[in-house]
């Protein structure tokens, strides 16, 4: 029976703590999971939960580095991240596709999303496969918003970790704390 074997590393950020754990088998260190801070739990404490056995890394990864570039505010092209999408098929998968190609400073609805995907109805399904994603912020489903601009949720960080983000990235929102149409893609 084969076993897991993951390291990890802790990005300190703005938002709090960013866990990335990595399989530490074969050749390479393909990312599992980006995980984000959660009230209450210290990051180490939570990948030890979810990933038994979980070890630091030795290094500091290419992926991290890039993480905190990102997370400092600056723009960072994920593409080269090696992301372990095993397991992960159909819609969902096209969706987390799809939401890496959102521009930084730019949102898109879930209803947008689910028609750039040919999909005009499947805006629920949308919002289903961004609250799974496990690979947050290097696939941005934090820019992924409900109609009209209003955020949705975000995870254990909820509308506020999501702005904060937003907000980090150059995207306004109005009065009412909504996404500013010209931040919207898609809108006139």
């Amino acid at each position: 029976m084969k076993t897991d074997v993951w390291v990890y590393e802790i990005v300190p950020a703005f938002i709090g703590e960013v866990g990335v754990v990595k399989s530490a088998a074969g050749n390479g260190s393909r990312i599992r999971r980006i995980l984000l801070p959660e009230a209450g739990i210290s990051m180490a404490r939570r990948i030890g939960q979810e990933f038994p056995g979980a070890r630091p890394a030795s290094a500091k990864g290419k992926t991290v580095r890039m993480l905190e570039v990102f997370l400092g505010g600056k723009e960072v092209d994920f593409s080269a991240a090696d992301l372990d999408l095993d397991g992960i098929e159909g819609f969902i998968r096209r969706t987390l596709t799809a939401c890496r190609q959102i521009p930084r400073g730019r949102v898109v609805t879930y209803g947008g999303l689910a028609a750039a995907l040919g999909a005009p109805r499947a805006a629920r399904a949308v919002g289903n496969a961004m609250a799974s994603n496990p690979f947050a912020l290097i696939i941005p489903c934090h820019r992924v918003v409900r109609s009209g601009g209003h955020l949705g949720g975000f995870g254990g960080g909820g509308a506020a970790m999501k702005r904060r983000l937003l907000e980090r990235e150059g995207v306004a929102f109005d009065a009412r704390g909504r996404v500013r149409p010209d931040h919207i893609l898609g809108q006139p």
